[in-house]
């Protein structure tokens, strides 16, 4: 093959993937396109005032509204029942109690809205809706001698109060489909019993199930897009597993389950929609699609799950579901049991513990005596620092213990000012302090083991609704950013604002590491000196950039720990190290060999065989 062949071939390459490339762009144009286009139908659509949903008995409101829209070119069924329901008048009724209301359709005896009580939106203070009227889509298909869905027909109402509501979709054949919802008092839950009553003479012997699709439109309801839609998701689990699966956090996606499943959840951050099958779904679809921070509906993300389920053909098919609308509270999920807790994020399993047994018990014993959650934050990372007071006094008393060290360790570099002496620099450092009775490491471990706490508070305060709306300060809501200057356009990386608290946070940070750096004896060695510059310069601004768009509370408190560990360290250095004793000691064993560490012996292990290996190398060159 000659070079005018190759350079074809590649110029061939090229052509094909730029048209790919371009087709792909103008696809997800088209895509986005549709999707504005979808939004914008959604928003002229008809609505349903909440007001006019009440708790009266067969309440028809789509009259007053508008929604009994003619129905022409009506699809022909061979069943004339269920011809008739198809052209039959959509209803709507109320199930209520103090905490939850939830209006349900006629039109395919399924949820129409469902509203939070005792919580509110952020933007207008307005009721919360899980999701909104008209938001909702839920139809069972199966096979009964032709195709149908049951979102397609209005079915007859033939019991309800605030409590209950009975629906029947019934069949030429003498056989009906019954759908059944009750709530409990004090209670999100409400028990869905999905009965086929008489339905053998009506569905085939040779179908063994039924599909249920339901698409959720939910709305947004916290400040900040991007915090809200990282805490966003879908979860699924399959029974006996420790913890559901998920996709989300922001990112669109979907998900093939061929396994049985026991339950699924539309998640958003604070509240969730979590549907559980007592006899299982058999398999299933699930997708999580974002919507743009520009929504004209203020729109955070569409769910939907597709899930099949079995039955064996009689006269009386039982399936039980349990229906979730409502918080993310940690102890009201797990009082539910099946480990629907699991859906809120508490990090790893030693993040995860801490954060169960630890974080949440002192925080639940200080919101039970205290009012003020900026004041229950800050209690709460005193006791943090009181326990964690014993690893910390290692690490801060070895790095104060170094500092009197310092004017050696600067003798010890003007020794070995060569590169090549570092070997012999670091073996006399070590000497140095083995003498004076400090161990380098005992200021790295003792800070790893506080690493955790602060993961699994990083993990804690975002995912905890008792801090939703919740003020402190000039911040009012410790559960998203507070803003101090809003710039009205959205700058990369910082956001469209300027959060004080991650400010405040941020300098702390600074000045925290200005005051252990200047402890920490770098010399002239450039790989130290880098490392300084990153912790004292880089990090404090990094960490502004993650935090400026995060929880309040968060920045609050991470704020609050570097104050009183730099309080920590001062009094440690004040009053718990003596120089004179550390000098004392050092002058004391000066001239004699002092006895060699077992991690000392693997270092000067290592460093031998390195030497050897740079000996080597030398020999193969030549030098």
């Amino acid at each position: 093959m000659d070079k005018n062949t190759i350079w074809g071939f590649v110029l061939i390459g090229v052509v094909i993937f730029g048209f790919t490339w371009y087709q792909s762009r103008q696809y997800t144009k088209q895509v986005e396109a549709q999707m504005r286009a979808d939004s914008i139908a959604r928003a002229n659509a008809p609505a349903v005032d909440s007001s006019a949903v009440a708790s009266a008995d067969t309440l028809a409101i789509e009259d007053s509204l508008g929604l009994a829209a003619s129905k022409a070119a009506l699809p022909a069924y061979k069943d004339s029942l269920l011809a008739s329901s198809y052209a039959g008048e959509e209803k709507f009724y109320m199930l209520s109690n103090d905490k939850v209301k939830i209006a349900f359709t006629s039109k395919g005896a399924q949820p129409y809205s469902a509203q939070i009580l005792g919580y509110h939106y952020y933007k207008d203070s307005t009721d919360l809706y899980l999701f909104k009227p008209g938001q909702s889509e839920l139809g069972y298909s199966l096979y009964a001698g032709e195709q149908i869905n049951t979102k397609d027909f209005v079915f007859d109402v033939v019991e309800h109060s605030d409590s209950l509501l009975v629906m029947r979709l019934p069949f030429e054949g003498g056989g009906y489909i019954e759908q059944r919802y009750s709530l409990k008092p004090d209670s999100y839950m409400v028990d869905n019993v999905m009965s086929f009553i008489g339905m053998d003479k009506v569905i085939p012997k040779n179908v063994f199930g039924y599909d249920m699709d339901w698409k959720v439109t939910i709305p947004r309801m916290e400040k900040g897009y991007k915090n809200e839609s990282q805490y966003s998701k879908l979860d699924y689990y399959f029974d006996g597993e420790k913890k559901p699966g998920e996709i989300g956090r922001g990112r669109s996606g979907s998900k093939r389950i061929q396994t049985r499943l026991s339950w699924f959840a539309f998640q958003q951050q604070f509240f969730s929609i979590i549907v559980r099958s007592e006899e299982e779904f058999s398999s299933g679809n699930v997708e999580i699609n974002f919507l743009p921070e520009d929504d004209p509906n203020r729109s955070l993300m569409t769910c939907e799950a597709s899930m099949s389920n079995e039955f064996q053909l009689s006269d009386q098919i039982v399936r039980h579901n349990e229906l979730y609308f409502g918080p993310n509270s940690f102890h009201r999920l797990k009082a539910l049991g099946h480990k629907y807790e699991k859906i809120i994020p508490l990090g790893g399993w030693m993040v995860g513990w801490f954060t169960r047994y630890v974080i949440i018990p002192a925080f639940d014993l200080l919101s039970r005596h205290i009012a003020n959650f900026g004041i229950i934050i800050l209690l709460m990372t005193i006791m943090i620092k009181i326990v964690v007071l014993p690893f910390a006094y290692k690490s801060y008393s070895s790095s104060a213990k170094m500092q009197v060290l310092k004017p050696e360790i600067d003798k010890l570099n003007e020794k070995y000012p060569k590169a090549e002496d570092a070997m012999k620099k670091q073996q006399e450092q070590m000497q140095l302090y083995q003498r004076a009775g400090i161990s380098p490491m005992g200021g790295c471990l003792p800070m790893l083991l506080q690493f955790p706490i602060l993961w699994a508070m990083f993990r804690f305060f975002p995912a905890s609704i008792e801090l939703r709306q919740q003020g402190f300060l000039w911040a009012e809501d410790l559960s998203a950013y507070d803003s101090i200057w809003d710039f009205g356009t959205r700058i990369p990386i910082l956001g469209d604002h300027i959060s004080l608290f991650a400010l405040l946070m941020a300098i702390s940070m600074f000045l925290y590491t200005k005051v252990v750096s200047g402890q920490q004896m770098s010399g002239n060695d450039p790989n130290a000196q880098m490392m300084k510059f990153m912790s004292l310069y880089m990090m404090p601004v990094m960490m502004y950039f993650i935090c400026n768009s995060l929880s309040s509370g968060l920045s609050y408190y991470y704020l609050i720990s570097n104050i009183l560990t730099m309080v920590e360290t001062f009094i440690i250095k004040k009053f718990f190290v003596h120089p004179e004793d550390i000098l004392a000691r050092l002058k004391a064993t000066e001239g004699k060999k002092a006895p060699k560490s077992k991690w000392q012996q693997r270092l000067e292990e290592a460093q031998k065989m390195q030497r050897k290996a740079l000996e080597e190398q030398r020999k193969k060159r030549g030098y």
